[in-house]
């Protein structure tokens, strides 16, 4: 049993998420508004902390201003990691990760204003599944890669989308001669957009094999093509006149909903296989109602009627009822009797509360984070799922 959960884990890209105090070492000011953070990782941590590129990590903190009358409440946002895996010769490593700051965003804001190195955070063990299929890497190999043929990759990105491409860029193009790697980031000016210099680097060191296609929507650039948004007659210019589209092995899109799908539908109507579009989304736009780790409140109604959900963590059986009155997800009843139960965005973007159904039926809302294979052997989202029977049970170990 364990060896088939390590094969899926380096399959999807998933596994049991577990957190850890980690160390700030460095922060770095990527622009007025987004930073670089480094977090060492101790050797005795290092195998818990190794990744694939493109994946992420949830970051939780007590953030003063978040709780009731100003108080500090526990804060959890999930950031993907920017830099190619590696060990150092103690057999530490490190995770890096961008965040920029939100338009109201209450952990953003605190981490661009506040956080320094010195500084301890829960960092929780990468996961997430917007990876290479051609096993690029594996969970303790970051440096294997299939390429056995000339790869062509193509990444669109906006603002802070480019996170997890400029991970997986710098791993493939480094890894065989015979990558090429096309990427069109999209960004409202010339201060917006992060990690510029290493774009830059990549470019200079790569000329044949990666070409850069900055977009801007709010500056004039020489290209008329270039300027302005990415809307769908511009995107359908670009892949004919820019991008080779129809010759492209794996497509890496990253960005805010609207722009995502854009892609996927057009690529969609243009023949591409959907199973070489990976995809990945910072937020749906649809704010999440979970207070802290402890669930919205919900008083149970010993009169009325209420759903029996049992759920299984770490080994252990917990047992919850569930008011039909309250509509409440799993996630948040699970999380009213155990505080530990794993999630981190909360909006059905980053699959952390992902969870085998075992019994009984729910309705999941939205999945942004699921594959269909996984679908297909009954995973759903904790997060966005409401029981629709009487009794369900699910398993947050398989």
């Amino acid at each position: 049993m364990t060896d088939q959960l390590t094969e899926d884990a380096e399959a999807t890209g998933r596994r049991r998420a577990s957190f850890h105090p980690l160390v700030v070492t460095q922060v770095r000011r990527l622009t007025n508004d987004a930073i670089e953070v480094t977090f060492a990782v101790p050797a005795e941590l290092a195998d818990e902390y190794d990744y694939i590129p493109g994946q992420y990590v949830a970051l939780r903190a007590h953030v003063p201003g978040g709780g009731v009358d100003g108080e500090a409440r526990e804060v959890r946002r999930s950031y993907s990691i920017c830099a190619p895996p590696q060990r150092f010769a103690d057999g530490g490593s490190e995770i890096r990760v961008a965040i920029k700051k939100d338009l109201g965003g209450l952990f953003s804001t605190w981490a661009n204003e506040h956080l320094a190195p010195g500084d301890t955070l829960d960092v929780m063990s990468p996961a997430g599944a917007f990876i290479s299929k051609h096993r690029m890497t594996g969970l303790n190999d970051p440096t294997s890669i299939d390429t056995d043929r000339e790869h062509t990759f193509v990444a669109v990105a906006a603002g802070s989308g480019i996170t997890p491409v400029i991970a997986i860029a710098k791993t493939v193009l480094a890894a065989d001669e015979n990558v090429r790697f096309d990427l069109i980031y999209a960004n409202k000016a010339a201060m917006d957009v992060m990690f510029v210099e290493e774009l830059a680097d990549l470019k200079d060191k790569y000329p044949s094999r990666f070409a850069l296609h900055h977009v801007l929507s709010r500056e004039q650039r020489i290209s008329p093509l270039l300027s302005g948004r990415v809307d769908a007659e511009k995107l359908t210019t670009l892949l004919n006149t820019v991008i080779h589209a129809d010759d492209v092995d794996e497509w890496f899109l990253c960005g805010p909903f609207e722009l995502v799908q854009l892609v996927r539908d057009t690529l969609s109507e243009r023949g591409v296989e959907p199973e070489k579009v990976r995809f990945e989304l910072f937020t749906t736009g649809t704010p999440s109602n979970l207070e802290g780790n402890i669930g919205r409140p919900v008083v149970e109604d010993d009169s009325g009627k209420n759903f029996d959900i049992e759920f299984r963590l770490d080994g252990l059986q917990g047992v919850v009822k569930s008011p039909a009155a309250a509509n409440e997800t799993i996630l948040n009843a699970a999380l009213r009797v155990r505080a530990d139960v794993p999630f981190a965005c909360a909006g059905g973007v980053c699959g952390t509360c992902r969870a085998k159904l075992v019994e009984g039926t729910v309705d999941m809302a939205e999945n942004y984070a699921l594959e269909p294979d996984e679908l297909e052997r009954g995973y759903v989202l904790t997060c966005q799922s409401r029981p629709t029977s009487d009794a369900v049970s699910v398993d947050f170990d398989a």
